[in-house]
């Protein structure tokens, strides 16, 4: 019975550590975006939900839909976005998903 709390215990803080890094990196993708402008970050959003039915925390797990819709729209002017993500997420790196994430939305 112990060994089932342990291992419950375990995937809840798995969970929410998780949780923390998707919300990581949403809040970084929105910022990038603001930073380069309003107008910018609502198209980004409109985009990411018109074509993938999906929302800025959803880019953690599928970062190929905002590398796509950056080229798309922006060609190399999206490097920008890319690099400012890239700066707020560097200490990060070290965590798996976040470093696909960065290798993803840099090509």
């Amino acid at each position: 019975m112990t060994n089932l709390i342990v291992m419950k215990k375990e995937n809840y803080l798995g969970y929410n550590n998780d949780l923390a890094k998707k919300a990581l990196v949403s809040m970084s993708i929105e910022k990038a975006l603001l930073d380069v402008g309003k107008e910018t970050y609502d198209e980004v959003a409109h985009e990411l939900y018109t074509r993938y039915h999906s929302y800025f925390q959803d880019c953690y797990e599928h970062p190929e839909y905002l590398g796509e819709i950056l080229t798309q729209l922006y060609g190399n002017a999206g490097k920008v976005v890319v690099d400012s993500i890239k700066k707020q997420l560097e200490e990060f790196s070290d965590h798996d998903q976040i470093t696909r994430l960065l290798k993803v939305i840099s090509k």
